[in-house]
């Protein structure tokens, strides 16, 4: 199984197995993700996830990989890993948002190019802008902001491990009625395991995690975890701009801020 078909197994996992994406069928991405299931068609099953499928073939075309499926288009997705530094989030928004445009248009119609200042080929991106939840931020329902933090890549310190779950420590998603932020650290339950296995091999306390969906999908390194706070808290930042109608103080426009290092 190559690395990157198992990297997509355990990041889309979560949100698969809770009907939220993705085509039917969880237990076969379960098994990928835990090592197993070689004979699994990984290709066509994350052809189906409308959300990601599309961020990772214009992440490739724009990096001059072939396949979008590449362990380094994967991350760059998920995780703001390194490859997501060298796309420019002004060719990439206006590619993504063009393919987006056609099949979600007319349902959702902030996907225009008063949205290309927020773009980042980087699964916070789809989280924040072009997913709607941020635009119901203001009605007072929890939901909004429940589902923006458990979707979002979340990162951790695993500060508990026992055989029923992990105790991880992280910064949650704050809401003022204003502003989104990341909050003072707390420590949450998170699954690990499923029926075929766990994702993350011999987890102990002390690993620094990746979760989405409160499940725990990854072990990540300091670069990576630095990687991806950065790019969380840009993209915060853009969001709160047009939560509070702020003027944008940076133009989409290629750089080299935008293309050596993101953000």
């Amino acid at each position: 199984m190559p690395s990157g078909h198992r990297v997509f197994a355990r990041y889309a996992h979560a949100p698969n197995a809770l009907g939220y994406c993705g085509p039917p069928g969880s237990e076969r991405l379960q098994a990928v993700a835990c090592g197993g299931a070689p004979d699994t068609d990984v290709v066509a099953m994350a052809r189906q996830f409308s959300g990601a499928w599309p961020y990772q073939e214009v992440i490739a075309r724009l990096a001059g990989i072939a396949d979008p499926l590449d362990e380094r288009v994967v991350r760059g997705y998920w995780i703001a890993d390194e490859l997501a530094d060298r796309i420019d989030r002004a060719e990439f928004g206006a590619a993504l948002l063009s393919r987006l445009a056609t099949q979600a248009g007319h349902y959702w119609k902030h996907l225009t190019a008063d949205l290309l200042g927020e773009a980042a080929p980087t699964h916070n991106f789809h989280v924040f802008g072009v997913y709607p939840w941020s635009r119901l931020l203001d009605t007072g329902m929890p939901q909004p902001l429940q589902v923006l933090d458990s979707c979002r890549i979340r990162w951790g310190e695993v500060v508990g491990v026992d055989a029923d779950g992990a105790l991880v420590r992280s910064r949650r998603l704050s809401w003022d009625g204003t502003r989104l932020s990341l909050g003072p650290e707390q420590d949450d339950p998170a699954d690990y395991r499923v029926p075929e296995g766990t994702f993350v091999r011999d987890l102990a306390v002390g690993d620094r995690v990746a979760v989405h969906w409160d499940f725990v999908c990854d072990r990540l390194d300091p670069d990576q975890i630095e990687r991806l706070a950065r790019q969380t808290e840009w993209q915060l930042a853009q969001t709160n701009q047009r939560l509070t109608g702020e003027v944008p103080t940076a133009s989409p426009k290629q750089t080299d801020a935008n293309v050596s290092r993101l953000p």
